[in-house]
């Protein structure tokens, strides 16, 4: 279940991996969470600044990627409520990163008719941040050629409890079915893979209540350095297994 990139490696050197066989099988909704940044630029004596610019800028190249492979729905853990205990400098850097990218992005993925979501609570984030990120969502709000959930300021405890307290206020029944009706994913479904980069084999709080039967693939490649071969061999790797959700699998 926990694999570390290794596998299918010789599939995806050299020339493109031939995905046809696989058609009505890739998975709907892919997550990732993006790690490695800082890292990648300590390795190459920059400043953590320069590896989360190259960070955004890998989002296009993979989501793009994601969207040529057949996947429908792109979640990416952008900024988790954990993130502000990092220095305060880096905080402001990362909001300024985070303006850049959405006035950019958005051109983009209007013209390929992509949806920006995003999950979380922006309350927080800086007044001017706060307008290009509701004018992202309200200008791609009716694009159908596929969506880009990205969560901000996003804990999937506090999504949880949340859900869970709107239920209740509406006098509905704790169920299930409710409680993932009140989450930020209610219009995009579960996630049927998470990817995390970086070499760390955790879910930080990320997607608890959607990853019950997801798949979990973990890879030692820093998120700026995760092309578009590394997508395939994640993407390789899921469908080479077996999803059973708990039954039995008979060959």
């Amino acid at each position: 279940m926990f694999n570390l990139g290794r596998k299918n490696t010789k599939k995806v050197r050299g020339n493109a991996p031939d995905f046809s066989s696989y058609e009505g099988k890739i998975p709907h909704h892919v997550a990732i969470i993006m790690d490695g940044n800082g890292r990648w630029a300590n390795l190459k004596g920059q400043p953590r600044s320069f590896g989360h610019k190259a960070g955004a800028e890998n989002v296009t190249r993979i989501t793009k990627h994601a969207f040529y492979r057949g996947v429908k729905v792109v979640s990416l853990y952008a900024f988790s409520s954990e993130n502000w205990s990092r220095p305060q400098e880096e905080i402001k850097g990362l909001f300024a990163l985070l303006k850049d990218f959405f006035a950019k992005y958005i051109d983009q993925v209007t013209k390929e008719d992509v949806k920006i979501m995003v999950s979380g609570d922006i309350t927080a984030f800086p007044n001017d941040l706060i307008s290009i990120i509701k004018t992202a969502v309200s200008q791609t709000s009716l694009c159908k050629n596929g969506v880009v959930n990205i969560a901000l300021n996003y804990g999937g405890r506090q999504e949880i409890v949340n859900a869970v307290n709107q239920v209740v206020l509406e006098g509905l029944p704790i169920t299930e079915d409710n409680i993932s009706a009140k989450l930020y994913t209610s219009e995009i479904g579960d996630p049927e893979l998470i990817i995390r980069t970086s070499g760390e084999l955790r879910l930080s709080n990320f997607m608890l209540f959607q990853s019950a039967y997801s798949e979990f693939y973990f890879t030692d490649v820093l998120w700026p350095d995760f092309d578009e071969i590394e997508f395939d061999k994640a993407l390789l790797d899921y469908l080479g297994r077996k999803r059973r959700f708990g039954g039995i699998n008979e060959e």
